[in-house]
Formats: C-alpha cells, structure tokens, sequence
C-alpha cells in the first residue's frame, strides 16, 4: 500500500479520518451488502468531546452515534450486537481518558472470551506531554509509557496507541483484519491521543474507498481431514459437541444434514444452542455442568466426539470428567488451532461448514451404529418429560426458575429471542430451553457476567428491530447494571424483561450451601436491615412500564400485556430462591477448604474428594 501523502489525498483530522474510514467499511451478509459498523456507542468526555465528537457529528446519517449510562453497558450492548449478527456487523464504543476506558475492561473480556468483535476507542493522554500530568491520567513511577488504557491490553485481541497521525493508516487495517477473521476474531483497541485526534493531515484518497469483508472459509488440511474421517467412522459411540462456531459459520443446516446423513446425535453449548431445531431427534440439548441427563449419559459413553466450534470450557467438559470412555479420542473441528487441540484432540482446522462438509464427503455413506441413534432417542424422550415436569406451573406463590421459564417458553410467538447471562438462569435454559425454528437463544455465559442482559437484550434489538426480545435477569444482575432500560426507552428499542426477584445471589446462596457453608452475604433479607427493593418503582422511574406479578399465572398474562406495550416493559416476579433443577447437569470443580471448624465443610470436602478423584456420573 502507498504510503500516506501518495497519489491524491484529503486534509482531515485523525479522528475525521477514522470515523470516515470506518464508515466505509462494508460487509456481505447473505448476498446483501451492509455497513460493517453499525454504529458508534459514545459517552463524551475530555480526550474524545472535541475532536472525535465533532467528527462523529458530521457522520451521523453514514455512522450513526448512540449514547449510554455507563461505558461497560455500551460494551456490552456493541459485543450483543456483534454476537446476535454472527460476528458479521459490529460496533465501536468510544469513552473518555479515565473511568470511562476502565469501565470498558469487563465488556472488553466478555468479547474477548466469547471470541466476538468490537472495536473500543478509548480517548488517551496528550502524546507531546507537555501538560502532564492531565485529568484522570495514570502515572506509573517507573514506565512514562503507562496510561489506564493499558488495562485493556490483556482483553483486546489487537491493541494500539495512536501518537502520530500516519500510525492511523496501519493500526485500522490490523485492527479491521482481527475483527474480521474468524480465527482471531475478538476486540481491538485502537487508543487515541487527544492531542492526535485533533491534528490535521495529508491522508491518501484510498483509506476512505469502500472495503467490503467478506466472510472467510478456510477448508480442512487434506492429512487432518482423512485422519479424522478414519477416527469418526471408527467409532461405535460417536457424538457431537456443537459451540457457537456453528453459528458464527451459518452451519447450522450443514450440522442438520450431517446428523441426519450419519446418524450422530448432537449436544450444545450455551454459544451453540439453536444450531440445531430443538425438537430434532438427534438433538440432546445442552451439555455439561447445566446440561441435560439425555446429552450427560450419551457423553459418558461416547468413544469419539467431534468438537466443532467449542471453547471446550469446564461448564462443557464438567471440569474434564465428563467423558469417561477408554481410549476416547477427540476431534477438534475448529478455526482456532488454539481450540482445535485442546485435550489432546486430532485438530482439523477448518471453518465449521467447510469442515462439516468435508468431513460428511470424507465419510460417505457411513453412518453410527442404529443401537447408538435409537438410545439417544430413548434418552430424549425420557429428559423431555423430566424437563416438562420440572417447568410446568404448579401454583407455587414463590416458583422456581425452571417454571418461570416454562411460562415464558410456552408464551412465545414467532420470532422472539431470549436474552440472559449470569446467574442460576443460563443453567436453567440450558437445561429446559426449546429453540424453536423461528426462536432464538442468546446467553452470555463464556464470561459469566452480571449486568449483561439489559444492555445485552438493547443490542439484540438493535440488531433485529422486527422481532421480540424477552430478557430473563435476576434481581442481583438487574441491580448491578440496569442504567440502559432507559436508552431503550428513549431509542424506541423495545424489550420485555422478566425480572425473578429471589432476593439477592441466590445462585451463589446455593452454591455456598453445597459446600457446607454457613449462609453469608448473598440473599439480601438475611443482611442487617435488609429487605426488598421496590423493583417495579425502580424500573419505572426509568421510563419504563412495570407491573409486580403473582406467580405463574400472573406473569402469563402479564406477558400477553408486554406485547401490546408501546415501550419496554418490566415484569417482577418473587422466586424461590433454594430451589434448582437437580435432574440433569454435571460435577463441577470448586474446590472445598482442607480445614474449616464447620462439620457440614468436613463433609463436603470429603465429597469433593470422592468426586474429583472418580468422576460422578452424569444426574
């Protein structure tokens, strides 16, 4: 490429240069050629008002600029974004030099775990440093180099200061490659000094000709791909793991074909639930710690498993004690080498239809023994019925969140798409969640994050506007992080958000009692001068509509209401919260205290023990 000031060029500002350069930008999604940005989330302070705001301004109708509550909200809201268009769109957020990038770091995890784009620009110090030391700058004693935008180094999968205005022209392309490829695919943080932002210069014509990525398919290497064909077909009890490679792929018709054409049947990951229909035979359900007894018991048996997509993390591998076969071999279908080989599996390093494909031409008309296909059926059909039991509405005035879902589950239309992250709610989903053909399913649960969903369910509507979202958060997510109900209300993006009020981290509650722990600092009631917080109030100062509802009945035909609702709603509901499903799931690791004066700590040590040393059957 020329260097800058070759051939015809444009006197802009840096930040006039990024933002034009960003917007354009374009992508093909399905033959249809889009914006790759859909926008700009901004919270203004010194080090990005003057000169990036202004830029920003003038790019409204190209580049749209939205306005958040709190910096990690916006994140969160541009990485659900990112995720609920399969990494093909995506957004940038812009903060101040301070608490404002700082408050990015937790977002910036989350993309970076769950392997999702989104570009962070982040104002920074003056690179002349002649006013040192500025508001809210950082000063390390040791390192001049140091600013508080270095706390996003190990969270960004590319990342950059920008201290003159030519380092512009290569830092955007490396960071636009990173945020397009499959295999490095996380967020990048191009770091922008303010008094580089404002400075003009000769910038070539070229950075603002439209570019246009496409979506890269890497085929299998010809001596992985006849390797693992010959591991797959000698297989007796051959199962899948499907991850949100699958998704991120558009594979999910090639997965269908796949089982269906050899007969294996499928478990999920939270990233991968909905890649296959729900109801299909072949279909398990999820996997792991919060998987079901159907997906469990087939994964304890299995003698190949073939990993497409998947981080392989301990929730799936039930803190690798899950798969129990002698001699069971992996195969890791993967773009990331990195995940390809985890566990020691045969790698094919492809992308996941490339790979699929392949690998089903590869195998020909091999298929999994019929015994194999019938028991999977056999145990679908047995976690069906335990899952219904388990979420139907028995009157309780306090429910559980598996009947919560039920509810929510049995009231859906179309193309709604739930929304959850941290908590006991994704285990719960994982569990009993149906993906219907036309539903979607989207939990952030790589990261694990409280204060997720709110922000997450705003950046799903703005990624399909057309359809419902229905957000499922509990009462500790909701107080951590609720700011953005009110940008929904003022941007027009609807949500119905189901908010199960069990008194503080009753997920953790249990947790704590499991290990023989006395109850500490988790229900809020059990605190000095504890009690509810008015909820219902809360959400509706925020602008939005609120109704407190009784029970599974009341939350019914609350959500028939929500429908009609010309703006976000918020529907509050009491559950219990020392009730979880105990059908289904797995072992997880968390290590008990060798030494504790408490009998019930004793006990659960020698548990943890026993089960850590043998591996526990799936429930």
């Amino acid at each position: 490429m020329p260097g800058p000031g070759a051939g015809v060029s444009l006197r802009l500002t840096v930040a006039q240069a990024l933002v034009r350069s960003l917007a354009a930008q374009w992508t093909d999604v399905q033959g249809r050629r889009e914006r790759l940005f859909a926008g700009v989330w901004a919270i203004f302070g010194h080090g990005n008002v003057a000169a990036l705001g202004e830029a920003l301004f003038e790019a409204q109708p190209s580049l749209p600029t939205y306005r958040a509550h709190n910096e990690q909200a916006m994140a969160h809201a541009a990485v659900a974004f990112a995720k609920a268009c399969n990494r093909r769109r995506m957004m940038a957020c812009t903060t101040s030099i301070g608490p404002g990038a700082t408050n990015l770091v937790t977002a910036a995890a989350v993309a970076h775990v769950n392997r999702l784009p989104v570009l962070l620009l982040p104002g920074d110090v003056f690179a002349n440093r002649a006013p040192d030391p500025v508001l809210q700058q950082l000063e390390d004693f040791n390192d001049g180099l140091i600013t508080a935008n270095d706390t996003l180094r190990p969270v960004s999968r590319y990342f950059d200061r920008i201290t003159r205005p030519e380092q512009l022209v290569p830092a955007l392309q490396r960071a636009l490659q990173v945020l397009t490829d499959p295999a490095t695919c996380g967020p990048a943080t191009l770091c922008l000094c303010q008094d580089v932002q404002a400075e003009a210069f000769d910038w070539p014509a070229m950075l603002f000709e439209d570019q246009v990525w496409t979506l890269r398919r890497a085929p299998p290497p010809r001596d992985e791909l006849r390797e693992a064909a010959a591991t797959l077909a000698a297989g007796r009890r051959p199962l899948i793991i499907c991850g949100g490679g699958v998704l991120y792929s558009e594979a999910g018709p090639t997965l269908r074909e796949f089982c269906e054409r050899h007969r294996v049947p499928s478990a999920e990951t939270q990233a991968g639930k909905s890649a296959l229909p729900g109801d299909h035979p072949l279909n398990l359900g999820g996997i792991g710690v919060t998987g079901t007894a159907a997906a469990n018991n087939m994964a304890a048996e299995a003698d190949v498993i073939l990993a497409i997509g998947t981080r392989l993390q301990d929730f799936t591998t039930g803190s690798a004690t899950l798969f129990r076969a002698p001699r069971l071999r992996i195969i890791g279908l993967n773009v990331q080498p990195w995940d390809a080989g985890k566990y020691r599996a045969i790698p094919l390093v492809a992308d996941a239809r490339e790979g699929l494909q392949q690998l089903s031409d590869a195998l020909q008309e091999w298929r999994a023994p019929e015994s194999w296909s019938l028991r999977a059926g056999a145990e679908q059909d047995n976690w069906r019925k335990a899952s219904a039991s388990l979420t139907g509405d028995e009157g309780r005035a306090r429910p559980s969140d598996a009947q919560v879902i039920g509810v929510v589950q049995r009231s859906l239309q179309g193309a709604d798409i739930v929304v959850g992250a941290a908590g006991g709610l994704p285990g719960e989903l994982h569990k009993h969640w149906r993906v219907e053909p036309d539903s979607g399913y989207h939990l952030e649960y790589g990261f694990s994050c409280m204060g997720y969903e709110i922000a997450g369910g705003l950046g799903v509507k703005l990624a399909h506007p057309d359809k419902t979202v229905i957000v499922m958060v509990g009462d500790g997510s909701y107080l951590m992080l609720n700011s953005e109900i009110e940008t929904s209300v003022r941007m027009g993006a609807k949500l119905i958000v189901v908010l199960l009020d069990n008194g503080g981290f009753g997920c953790i509650e249990r947790l704590q009692a499991s290990t023989g722990n006395a109850s500490f600092n988790n229900l809020l009631g059990a605190q000095p001068g504890g009690g509810r917080v008015d909820l219902v109030a809360h959400a509706r100062s925020l602008g939005a509509l609120a109704l407190k509802v009784q029970g599974c009945a009341g939350l019914d035909s609350a959500l028939a209401h929500a429908r009609q609702a010309d703006r976000t709603m918020v529907l509050v509901i009491e559950t219990d919260p020392r009730s979880s499903t105990a059908a289904g799931g797995h072992w997880w690791d968390v290590p008990v205290p060798a030494v504790s004066a408490r009998p019930g700590v004793r006990a659960a040590r020698e548990r943890y023990l026993a089960a850590r040393d043998t591996g526990p059957k799936a429930g």
